[in-house]
């Protein structure tokens, strides 16, 4: 945007999939890829950039959405303060949801360590 300077994308992600073995035996999570689309704002006069991710892969049984936020730091203008936020609800999958949503979660907690 020319007036704001804010440039904004959006995208469509392939992740390969990363259930274990044993829980692909059942027929909806037998898919080699995830798509997430990702939708970011970049304003580089305030230096700040907002992301915001979800999931389109299984929508008819699961949410999955996160949303971070990356900006210039007050104590030290190099260093960069980030913010990040996240949901996960699995339905429809009977008794798997409450071992699908440990998953979900054990995994992503693992990626925002990193």
């Amino acid at each position: 945007d020319l007036s704001t300077g804010i440039v904004y994308r959006r995208r469509i992600a392939t992740c390969q999939n990363v259930i274990p073995e044993i829980l692909r035996k059942v027929s909806i999570l037998k898919v080699p890829d995830i798509y997430l689309e990702e939708e970011s704002w970049l304003n580089m006069q305030k230096r700040n950039m907002a992301m915001k991710t979800h999931c389109l892969t299984w929508t008819q049984y699961a949410s999955l959405s996160e949303e971070s936020v990356f900006r210039e730091s007050l104590e030290n203008p190099n260093w960069t303060d980030f913010t990040q936020k996240g949901r996960i609800s699995v339905t429809g999958a009977g008794l798997l949801n409450c071992v699908l949503e440990a998953f979900a979660q054990s995994f992503l907690k693992q990626g925002v360590r990193k």
